[in-house]
């Protein structure tokens, strides 16, 4: 009978990790543990430290998306830009999101959320109405000259391709002038203490403003210079004067016409 020789070093053994990896090959590693060949992570820390939440990879691709969609337009943009430029594979981009258009739709919906958040975050209740216009002109100017792709993706891309998108900007645009409304009102009561302008004056003045602001922010993130500030300003002047004027009775009034 042979005896075995136990003074031998034994071999370990190696254990496999299915990391999913081309190769999945096991390199031996003292103690039987093993690390993934080439083409594979280096051990199962690795493999974990890359895995990221969906809602973290759902933000990366829609960041990617709205800077394509931005940058290219909505029809040029290709689902495989927004893949390589969010770092993952265009699967992936379908199936979190499932379409080009379903991806637009929620780019727009992201971008019109954090400009309404911003707004309405911007005005501080309780100070006088002159500096509550202020403060969400000034707001809403500072969010979209800093996010210039969001606000191209809402002004100029989303708007010029017709539905849902059309729809999906208008909700957003009725919201800001539902806001808008409401400090024309309280400007108009604060001026007259016992009546208000009529509500149809009010939203008729709130979807003028609306529109300026939409108009100006658009010019001011295409000309080099101009600051939120500056363009908040502009507004200002050309609106303040003749709402301050109007709500204490003194509007323009057309003669001999």
């Amino acid at each position: 009978m042979v005896l075995r020789d136990d003074s031998r070093p034994r071999r370990p053994r190696a254990a496999f990790l299915p990391d999913g990896g081309p190769q999945g090959r096991a390199v031996l590693l003292p103690g039987g543990s093993s690390t993934v060949g080439a083409g594979g992570m280096s051990d199962v820390s690795a493999v974990k430290s890359k895995r990221m939440p969906r809602a973290v990879r759902e933000q990366q691709m829609m960041d990617a998306a709205v800077r394509t969609f931005a940058q290219r337009g909505y029809r040029a943009a290709s689902m495989d830009e927004i893949a390589e430029l969010a770092g993952v594979s265009k699967p992936l981009v379908y199936l979190y999101l499932n379409s080009k258009e379903e991806l637009f739709t929620a780019c727009i919906r992201r971008e019109s959320k954090a400009l309404v958040e911003a707004v309405r975050a911007g005005v501080e209740p309780g100070i006088p109405a002159d500096r509550q216009l202020w403060s969400g002109l000034r707001a809403f100017f500072t969010h979209t000259a800093e996010n210039p792709d969001g606000w191209a993706v809402l002004h100029q891309q989303a708007s010029s391709h017709g539905e849902p998108f059309v729809s999906e900007v208008g909700a957003l645009r009725e919201e800001i002038v539902a806001f808008v409304t409401g400090l024309i009102g309280a400007a108009a009561r604060e001026a007259h203490r016992d009546r208000a302008l009529p509500d149809r004056d009010v939203a008729g003045l709130a979807q003028a403003l609306v529109g300026a602001a939409e108009a100006l922010a658009g010019w001011a993130n295409v000309t080099p210079g101009v600051s939120a500030k500056e363009a908040a300003t502009t507004l200002m002047n050309f609106s303040w004067a003749g709402l301050e004027n109007l709500m204490h009775g003194r509007g323009w009034q057309s003669r001999g016409d």
